[in-house]
Parts: C-alpha cells; sequence; structure tokens
C-alpha cells in the first residue's frame, strides 16, 4: 500500500482542498507548480546550498548512550534542535520561500502557535528582504515571549489574535481571512502538513530531508539504513512527516507518533486529534477534528504551544486509520517528565513539542537490539518558563513550594 498522497491530494479519504472561491486560483496555482518547482535543477541546488550553510545541515543522529540503557534498546536523537532557529521549521520556511520567489509573490504570512515557525519564517524573510506578518493567539503570545521578540527583531509584524481559544487554531483562521483579502501579491507560508493541498505533501517533501539523513546516518553507524522504529510528536504533524517520509512504505520500520494528552483524553482538555477526532473539514483540509456532536471545532488544550490544534495532517490522520502508525497520547506530566529525564541523562533539554515524543518511551516495550530513532524536533530554551512551573516528575509546584 502507498501512504504518500494521491494525484487528487488525497491520502486515502483525508487531504483535498476545500477552499473559498477568492482563493482557487492561489491554490490551483501552486497545485500546478510546485512539484515542477521543487524538482527542478535550480531550486535543489539554492534549497541544498542553504539547508547546509544556512541551516546547519545534516543535523546530528546521535546515539543516546545514558537513554539507551534506561529503556533497554538502542536509541539514537535526531536532533532537529540544532538547526539555526531552534527546530524543525527552518527547513519547511526556506524551501517555501524558495517557492514563493519563483511564484513572484512579495508578501508572505505566516501563522505559529509556539513560535519556532514564526520564527523560521522571519528569519527567511529577513533573508529574502521580504515583507512578513506572523499571526499569532494572544494566549501563545504570553507564554512564548521570547520567540515573539525574536521575531520582531527580525523585522516581522506580529499579529496578536484575540479569537476563540487565542491560540493555533484562531491564528490560522486569521491567516486564512488575509490571504482572501490579499490573493495576488501574498504568499501563506503554511508551518505544517495541514492545509488545502498542496501544502501537506509540499512541507512534508521540504521536510524528508530529515529522513533522507537518518537513512545515510543510520547506513554508517548501523551497517543498515533504516531503524525498527521511529517515534516524534505529531499536532499538524510537519516534523513526523519528515521523520517517516522515506520509511512510510517499507512495512519493516515500525512508526509511532505521539500526540498531546493535555490534563487526559477523557478530561475535556486535550489535543489528542487521532484519538477523538472525527472526521471533518479544518483549515482546508479533510481529516480528524476534534468536534462537537454538531460539528463544531472544540477548543483544543496541551502544555504545549505548538501541539494545541483541533486537527491532523492528512498524512497522520491517514496512517493512524490504517493501523500504519500507532497513535499514543502524552500528558502534560508525561511530558514534562520526559524533558527533565532527558535533560538530566544526556544534557539536552528539549522542546515541549519534543518532549511528547520522549514521553512515549516508557509505555512501549523495546528488544535490546532494537534500533529506534527520536526526532527532537527543537530546542527548550523557548519553554523555560513553563517547565520552571514544574517539578521533574512532572507535577505542578503550586506557590507555597516556590
Amino acid at each position: 500500500m502507498d501512504y504518500l498522497v494521491d494525484n487528487n491530494g488525497y491520502y486515502g479519504e483525508f487531504g483535498g482542498a476545500f477552499v473559498p472561491e477568492i482563493l482557487h486560483k492561489c491554490v490551483c496555482d501552486l497545485q500546478h507548480s510546485y512539484l515542477d518547482i521543487i524538482e527542478s535543477e535550480s531550486f535543489q541546488k539554492e534549497f541544498n546550498q542553504l539547508l547546509n550553510d544556512y541551516a546547519g545541515r545534516p543535523s546530528p543522529l546521535y546515539y543516546a548512550k545514558r537513554l539507551s540503557e534506561k529503556y533497554h534498546a538502542k536509541i539514537y536523537l535526531k536532533r532537529e534542535d540544532l538547526n539555526h532557529t531552534g527546530a524543525h521549521k527552518i527547513n519547511n520556511a526556506l524551501g517555501q520561500i524558495l517557492i514563493a520567489k519563483r511564484l513572484g509573490k512579495k508578501r508572505i504570512i505566516a501563522e505559529t502557535g509556539a513560535g519556532q515557525h514564526g520564527v523560521a519564517t522571519a528569519t527567511v524573510c529577513a533573508l529574502m528582504n521580504m515583507e512578513c506578518i506572523v499571526y499569532m493567539g494572544k494566549t501563545d503570545v504570553a507564554r512564548q515571549h521570547m520567540n515573539v521578540e525574536r521575531m520582531r527583531m527580525l523585522g516581522a509584524t506580529v499579529v496578536p489574535v484575540t479569537s476563540g481559544n487565542m491560540t493555533l487554531k484562531d491564528a490560522t483562521n486569521e491567516a486564512i481571512r488575509d490571504w482572501c483579502c490579499h490573493p495576488e501579491d501574498t504568499y501563506y507560508l503554511i508551518g505544517s502538513t495541514v492545509g488545502p493541498h498542496p501544502y501537506p505533501d509540499m512541507v512534508a517533501r521540504l521536510q524528508s530531508v530529515i529522513s533522507a539523513e537518518i537513512k545515510q546516518q543510520l547506513q554508517e553507524k548501523e551497517g543498515r539504513d533504516y531503524p525498527d522504529m521511529l517515534i516524534a510528536c505529531v499536532g499538524g504533524g510537519s516534523n513526523a512527516a519528515g521523520t517517516i517520509y522515506h520509511y512510510i512504505n517499507d512495512e519493516r520500520v515500525k512508526i509511532t507518533l505521539a500526540e498531546a494528552g493535555g490534563l487526559g483524553v477523557e478530561t475535556g482538555k486535550t489535543a489528542a486529534t487521532i484519538k477523538l477526532g472525527k472526521i471533518g473539514i479544518i483549515h482546508g483540509s479533510q481529516t480528524y477534528v476534534i468536534q462537537t456532536e454538531d460539528g463544531q471545532i472544540e477548543e483544543p488544550y496541551s502544555v504545549s504551544a505548538g501541539l494545541d490544534y483541533p486537527g491532523i495532517g492528512p498524512i497522520h490522520a491517514n496512517i493512524a486509520q490504517q493501523h500504519r502508525a500507532k497513535v499514543l497520547a502524552i500528558n502534560d506530566d508525561e511530558a514534562i517528565r520526559a524533558g527533565y529525564e532527558l535533560t538530566a541523562l544526556e544534557g539536552i533539554i528539549p522542546a515541549i513539542e519534543s518532549a511528547h515524543a520522549l514521553g512515549a518511551l516508557p509505555k512501549l516495550h523495546f528488544d535490546p537490539d532494537e534500533i529506534v530513532v527520536v526526532t527532537v524536533s527543537g530546542r527548550g530554551d523557548k519553554d523555560l518558563d513553563t517547565y520552571l512551573k514544574y517539578n521533574s516528575d512532572g507535577t505542578l509546584i503550586d506557590e507555597e513550594q516556590k
């Protein structure tokens, strides 16, 4: 079975392009040109040079010795946290800004939750001397203050969004409204494998540099180019899509996706879309959506601003439905505990998003010689204020303890 996108922009029954009439031409133009652009020699040369010389790729595949001893497996960490701007987001942002340039667009808009995609977009706009407007929920502006200041320093206009839960979903809504008002000169640089076709496929292709490097690096380190298991966190799903891209049709490789359980899937304070979602349409794509009985989108919750999304990329919805991937809901306390654990064992402070992937390790059983690759999608500097509200066991620090 082929789990990649079909000619109509679908992954099984998920995907497609459900957009307002005013955006129809923009989306169609992108659908008809993105593959020709990405596969062109000039794009590949410029993209790969920027990935190497600007973003700092390839990112290391690090054998985590103490983590491996604890979980009785050979655990490698794919260190996307070491990229320029501190996350995997720069891979996609560099690729899409080159596409926008080739399409003659002058103005870039983006949405962001944790701020990493916003920072990456502001970075590439500064690099290419293009106008940049980033929509960010007011809740996330408060909890990701440092990334907001980075975006502003890079020359971006950050627009706080005050509708809904004031998080990623609402920022995306506002970005789409902007796009509807400026379809001719504006390029919407989406940060994840969400949105109307071709965005999920385009973002997955641009992020697939991650799995291409894993293949090469495992060959050098283990004498074979595939692991037994891949683990990645998933909100919209771009780091996960990049991690699994070259392995998705290789049944020898097990896939584990860690989504945000929040306070627990049964509490109503969760972003566990695959566990709880029903098929619906969100932001131009048919996928799993957390929704009420009458189809209203529920407000998601997670300690992680980057996983706080009520939908899921269609590529991941499909592999979950087809049982190609195992999906685990990792609660706030489990993720925080895993973040502290990696810090103590390996001296690496992961983003809270990435800590959800690490939080899957205690829930899995490994054979001692099993090769496991966990993608550390970002670094934890941006999350220190959040980490410091918790003890290392994942329990909240109450005011008296402080």
